[in-house]
């Protein structure tokens, strides 16, 4: 009876996970993780290879949604993949030096400074539902980095394009790194990548990051799998609840703006960045 309580537990956990992870491009694990480890007391590197496992979950389940509308953008995440993939290869190669040293509290720490830094630049484009108006630069032209798609929120169709795309490989190459590390998918550091580095439609960050998380989360637990650090029976119950919720996920996004999903996302920063501290300087105690 114990074993099915805690089976259900695990379901409700990743449905609720995978939900806000498809909404805000955050990924399930960014919500399991802490989850796991902090209430359902699961060993760091276990919570952790199961949370990519969830990841490449959330992404099929809802990366294919949003393509089928049209709001994520292929030529873009494809173009940013390898700079995330390269990051996830050293940070899960690190990640196994750090678990056997025990060292993980450092990580959490310094993980947690860097997501509450980023909730300024969001706060700075709360009240802008599109993106301001920029010259296109040569990234733009050289990668064709041109999309538009239909806001059914706006009720209109949204024309943009990307700049900045060097900055957007800097800043991918260092959430591969983070997700490698931590197993949360980074998908934070992704939106902020395409959103504030690119000049991106947030709908369009959001999705494009949920479409790219399940590469970076795939090369990542590969690694884990020969590392030990996944349990198959958490991994599938994990995948299955975030599956459900991250197909939720995609029906509310394309109906609510904008200015919204940012509010969710930078309130998800805050939880995020605080509980990554606390859990780091308690980790450590």
């Amino acid at each position: 009876m114990n074993l099915i309580l805690y089976l259900l537990t695990l379901l409700l956990s990743s449905t609720v996970a995978g939900f806000v992870g498809s909404l805000t491009g955050l990924g399930g694990a960014t919500v399991l993780v802490p989850i796991y480890t902090l209430f359902l007391g699961i060993p760091l590197p276990y919570a952790t290879g199961a949370s990519l496992i969830s990841t490449i979950a959330t992404s099929s389940g809802s990366a294919s949604a949003y393509i089928k509308d049209k709001i994520t953008n292929v030529r873009i995440g494809m173009s940013l993949e390898i700079a995330t993939t390269l990051g996830a290869i050293v940070g899960s190669l690190i990640a196994n030096i750090i678990y056997k040293m025990h060292l993980e509290d450092i990580l959490f720490i310094i993980f947690g400074i860097v997501i509450l830094s980023s909730v300024y630049v969001q706060l700075t484009k709360a009240k802008d539902e599109l993106p301001k108006n920029v010259k296109p630069d040569w990234t733009t032209k050289l990668f064709k980095l041109y999309g538009s798609y239909y806001d059914q929120a706006l009720k209109t169709e949204v024309e943009y394009h990307a700049i900045r795309w060097w900055l957007g490989e800097i800043i991918m190459f260092v959430a591969g790194l983070i997700s490698g590390l931590l197993g949360i998918g980074s998908g934070a550091l992704k939106v902020i990548g395409m959103d504030w580095a690119m000049n991106l439609p947030l709908k369009v960050s959001t999705t494009t990051s949920n479409f790219m998380i399940g590469v970076t989360a795939a090369t990542s637990s590969s690694l884990y799998w020969v590392f030990g650090y996944i349990e198959p029976v958490l991994a599938g119950v994990t995948a299955i609840g975030v599956l459900i919720g991250a197909l939720a996920g995609t029906k509310v996004l394309v109906r609510i703006r904008n200015s919204r999903i940012r509010f969710i996302f930078i309130a998800l920063l805050i939880i995020l960045g605080v509980e990554m501290i606390i859990r780091g300087v308690f980790h450590g105690l």
